[in-house]
């Protein structure tokens, strides 16, 4: 059984909508001790990164985004493997990094820990560009298969004291996620394909996770 936040978070009229967003966080804050990672899942384009910045903007040094995305394979590998015209699909990530990293993080607060960064212009991995500083109490993670019961997906409920899953209009979230590909080099013919294949192909897989979220998020 989820809550569910009022709509319009990321809507720049949205404030009160993430003011309590901000509330629940800062009520698991006070009630934890040490690092406190929140999740944020969803379907490519649904709005995951702008809400993690967001929130990480509202407690300044006390917060870090780390991204899911810094574990994509790299392409050679995804090449290698004959996996590249799936990139984005569940196997095409280092789960079991991702979930070594966030453990570290909650083991090693006392000093500066890096992290993978995805590079959108490049479609790959950067190694180590990120750096989580001890003033970091918060974690905020996000990406799209933060609630799959895989293994090791699922060690990610042990690990963040609550998964969120955002969930705009599908048009909206189609479109946002075309018009992010073609910023990033792809045509529009090209950038709508790979949305109405590759991309939807994960989204329906992420979508079947959505009940299984603590709170769900129906932005705009």
């Amino acid at each position: 059984m989820h809550n569910t936040l009022p709509p319009g978070l990321l809507d720049p009229r949205g404030d009160s909508a993430l003011g309590t967003a901000v509330e629940r966080i800062a009520q698991i804050l006070e009630q934890a001790q040490g690092r406190v990672f929140l999740g944020i899942a969803g379907s490519p384009g649904a709005g995951k990164s702008t809400l993690a910045t967001l929130l990480a903007e509202r407690f300044g040094a006390a917060a870090a985004v780390v991204p899911m995305d810094g574990f994509h394979l790299s392409d050679r590998v995804l090449s290698a493997r004959g996996a590249l015209e799936r990139k984005g699909a569940i196997d095409t990530f280092d789960a079991d990094g991702y979930v070594a990293l966030l453990r570290r993080l909650g083991s090693e607060a006392d000093r500066p820990v890096f992290a993978p960064r995805f590079e959108r212009d490049l479609e790959e991995p950067i190694a180590a560009g990120l750096e989580i500083p001890p003033t970091a109490r918060l974690i905020i993670t996000e990406g799209n298969y933060l609630l799959a019961e895989a293994d090791p997906w699922r060690r990610l409920r042990e690990i963040c004291a609550e998964i969120w899953f955002v969930d705009p209009p599908p048009d909206v979230r189609l479109e946002r996620l075309v018009a992010r590909h073609e910023l990033f080099g792809k045509s529009p013919e090209a950038a709508r394909a790979w949305v109405s294949g590759t991309d939807e192909v994960n989204a329906r897989i992420v979508e079947r996770t959505r009940d299984r979220a603590d709170r769900v998020i129906p932005c705009a």
